[in-house]
């Protein structure tokens, strides 16, 4: 079995002397996943990702896994309680600065992002360290599968990366379908009437049929891919790290939250 990941947070300052690691930084949300799912799904997912590829690399690069960032820009689920988002420009400033303090010490810094909606402030964010001469690229947590466009939120794919996570946390009894319609189909609605006037559940997609062994498929994947990535080390223009093979659907309301 792997060894686990090296946390930040296990560390006192002098264990830092002389070394000049990667950071990798969990970005997720608080925010409605469905009648079924936890609020913290999406930095669930981001954290053990990271952990995993962490995990993976820890014998070939000094690699840390710093505290996953809980909040993000969620405005498009804020028709639901328990959702809570800083918002676009709070989120551009936060990774900004977080993103400056860590690369004090750090050698490089690779968000990994389990949030869609955070991406456009990610993006900027990160592009703006590079334009800083900072080394900071960023990656996000898309799971491959063929429905992916019509499992966009809370459906079969994030419910099992839970059963696989936090089984104890998935309210198997609640769970139901909401629009599978493909969210590129949807994203005119998405952005008008947010995800609460598109589906009053909060799902789109199909939770039926969801297995833990799937979300470990699933986690193990997104892992490898990472790992892969960050060994090559290649970050677009857009400070994305790697090739995507595919654009993750995001959905914002008109209020820039």
């Amino acid at each position: 079995m792997a060894a686990g990941p090296a946390r930040l947070t296990d560390l006192a300052w002098p264990d830092l002397m002389a070394r000049r690691p990667l950071v990798l930084l969990p970005l997720g949300s608080c925010e409605q996943h469905g009648p079924h799912l936890p609020l913290d799904t999406d930095t669930a997912v981001a954290a053990a990702v990271a952990e995993r590829a962490a995990a993976r690399l820890g014998k070939e690069l000094d690699v840390l896994v710093a505290p996953a960032q809980p909040y993000g820009a969620s405005g498009e689920h804020e028709g639901f309680p328990g959702t809570v988002s800083i918002g676009h420009d709070a989120l551009r400033l936060l990774l900004t600065e977080t993103g400056r303090s860590l690369l004090r010490w750090a050698g490089r810094l690779l968000v990994v992002n389990g949030h869609g909606g955070n991406m456009v402030s990610l993006a900027d964010a990160v592009t703006g360290l590079r334009g800083e001469s900072r080394d900071a690229a960023w990656w996000p947590c898309v799971p491959s599968g063929p429905a992916a466009d019509t499992d966009a939120h809370a459906g079969r794919t994030e419910t099992s990366l839970m059963l696989r996570l936090r089984p104890a946390a998935v309210r198997g009894e609640r769970a139901v379908a909401g629009p599978t319609d493909p969210v590129h189909l949807l994203m005119d609605r998405l952005v008008a009437e947010s995800v609460r006037g598109v589906s009053p559940s909060g799902v789109l997609g199909d939770p039926a049929g969801a297995r833990a062994s799937e979300g470990e498929r699933l986690l193990d994947r997104m892992a490898d891919r990472l790992a892969a990535d960050i060994r090559a080390w290649r970050v677009t223009g857009q400070g994305r790290l790697g090739l995507p093979d595919r654009q993750p659907v995001t959905a914002r309301t008109g209020d820039g939250r």
